[in-house]
């Protein structure tokens, strides 16, 4: 078997919903971006052997095997071909994971693994609109969805069942929100996102001819207090605790790995930042839908024969504070090694690209720290969770 190793890792800048993205084409904003991450490494792009891009709305404008479109859009050649999967806010790290295990297996020796996500121009839940609920009776029955008269599985009902079922107040989750734009705002302020972070020229307005350097993430609010966290209204009728502020932003943007076999980065003169230790993917209670990243984490340390304690730094995805604050309580890692940048709620969560910029984010802050081991886990609509630990080299 062969080590896979992490070249390079980067990201657009996070756009609000309607914000500095809104105007840009997601095949244009991933294809802009994996064009800079050829350019960037000096690769020979024909030598990339496949890319592997998470997207969860493949519909519209992202449908059609966004990979594919993305690539050659970007005048990359057209001898490499593109796939393109949904797992859910973890498409993009089930990409990484495919990406790293062809190359572990010798089917690859360079891939390419990433995601992207328009939620302005491609909204969620797009492809289900069209055609109605997927839940069949079947399903409604075996869940008994008539409890909570929702068509199909939702999302903010698992976390505030979450929040319940683990004795999380209104207050817990307004706290953990504010750290989230408390830490992103000082890890932007230190510019920590600088290097992962590759800036995109957006039009000013959708039919203007003028042009800006969009650079830094719009959604980090410098200044929210609690008081202002605690002000705001459930963001459904029938919850009590789920706002927008304790819950992940609506984002555009796109992500990408650059993996190859560790020999391969060698004799490209490349150097290889981090390699992969452990894999995990698991299913759970899809109503409860985002406890997965529990038995995902413990899944993935017994397979690299890890401890919590091990750990150097964690990356947990903040669809909800809900989830954090759970899996915190259940693998009791330091609050000091977890999400020490913040996460989805300040940054946002641009479902197809989250696992693959998290990457980018988990990368930089173990070089900066000089930490070892990084373990990422993401939640995932239907009951999922994917869980990876890398170690920087």
């Amino acid at each position: 078997m062969f080590d896979a190793v992490i070249v390079d890792a980067v990201r657009t800048p996070l756009g609000r919903r309607k914000g500095s993205l809104a105007w840009t084409h997601p095949v244009d904003l991933l294809g802009g971006l994996l064009r800079k991450l050829v350019e960037r490494n000096h690769l020979d792009a024909a030598a990339v052997d496949d890319v592997i891009v998470g997207c969860v709305d493949q519909v519209g404008e992202q449908g059609a095997n966004v990979a594919r479109n993305a690539w050659l859009s970007a005048g990359l050649p057209e001898s490499v071909p593109g796939v393109s999967l949904d797992r859910q806010c973890g498409s993009s790290l089930q990409a990484l994971h495919f990406a790293a295990q062809g190359i572990m297996s010798g089917a690859y020796d360079i891939a390419v693994a990433a995601g992207v996500e328009s939620m302005t121009r491609v909204p969620m839940f797009s492809t289900i609109a069209i055609q109605g609920t997927p839940m069949t009776q079947g399903l409604t029955e075996r869940y008994q969805m008539h409890r909570w008269n929702r068509e199909f599985f939702d999302q903010a009902l698992g976390a505030e069942l979450i929040a319940r079922q683990w004795g999380l107040s209104r207050e817990d989750l307004d706290r953990f929100g504010l750290r989230s734009h408390q830490f992103a705002s000082a890890a932007q302020q230190q510019g920590f996102f600088k290097q992962e972070i590759i800036p995109v020229s957006v039009r000013t307005s959708p039919d203007s001819e003028d042009w800006r350097l969009f650079s830094e993430d719009e959604g980090i609010r410098v200044n929210t207090t609690l008081a202002k966290m605690s002000a705001l209204p459930p963001a459904f009728s029938d919850l009590e605790l789920i706002t927008a502020g304790n819950a992940s932003q609506i984002t555009d943007g796109a992500s990408a790995t650059l993996v190859m076999r560790k020999e391969m980065a060698q004799q490209l003169g490349l150097k290889p930042r981090a390699r992969f230790v452990s894999f995990a993917v698991v299913g759970e209670d899809p109503v409860l839908m985002l406890t997965g990243p529990i038995p995902a984490t413990r899944k993935v340390l017994d397979r690299a024969g890890l401890r919590v304690s091990d750990i150097d730094l964690f990356e947990v995805n903040e669809a909800f504070a809900s989830v954090v604050l759970a899996w915190q309580k259940e693998i009791g890692a330091a609050w000091d090694k977890v999400n020490i940048n913040g996460g989805a709620i300040a940054l946002g969560h641009p479902l197809g690209a989250t696992g693959t910029r998290i990457t980018a984010t988990l990368l930089n802050a173990l070089e900066r720290r000089g930490g070892r081991y990084g373990l990422i886990a993401i939640c995932e609509g239907g009951g999922m969770a994917n869980a990876t630990i890398i170690e920087r080299i």
